[in-house]
């Protein structure tokens, strides 16, 4: 006896509509969007200006501040700059530094303010020298401090 095979060609096979991975596949996207919607941060309105003019009736006054040191050995230093060096009298280098300062701050309508800071054993001559650059520059604004050693 024999049997006789029939062979199945796969093209002849007809699947029809597979339910199965479809459900898959959007249980797949549901959990993304259950999962991404936990991260999603929530805006808020910030209630915030933006800066822009001020009605002023009276002019501002913006104060432009130089710091000049002292130190014991007589280094004079301009906003951390060095000067003329510790033996000149006249300080000429600080002078036309100091007489710019005042212009640039005329010109602007600003106040220049100078603060001299003095170390404790720095000789007061030196002081009086960096006074009479400040003279010559016509500024009058200025106050005295000393470091603290600690």
């Amino acid at each position: 006896m024999k049997r006789s095979r029939k062979r199945k060609n796969h093209f002849d096979t007809e699947l029809g509509f597979q339910i199965a991975p479809m459900i898959d596949v959007v249980f797949v996207i549901m959990l993304f969007f259950m999962v991404m919607a936990g991260a999603v941060k929530v805006e808020r309105e910030i209630n915030s200006k933006l800066p822009g003019t001020a009605e002023t009736s009276e002019p501002t006054e913006f104060v432009d501040e130089v710091i000049i040191n002292i130190s014991d050995a007589g280094e004079v230093t301009l906003n951390d700059e060095p000067m003329d060096s510790a033996s000149s009298k006249e300080m000429s280098q600080l002078r036309g530094t100091l007489l710019r300062a005042k212009q640039s701050s005329d010109a602007a309508k600003s106040q220049l303010m100078v603060t001299i800071v003095s170390e404790p054993e720095a000789r007061y001559s030196r002081a009086v020298d960096v006074l009479d650059a400040l003279a010559a520059a016509q500024i009058e604004n200025v106050s005295f401090t000393t470091t603290d050693e600690e």
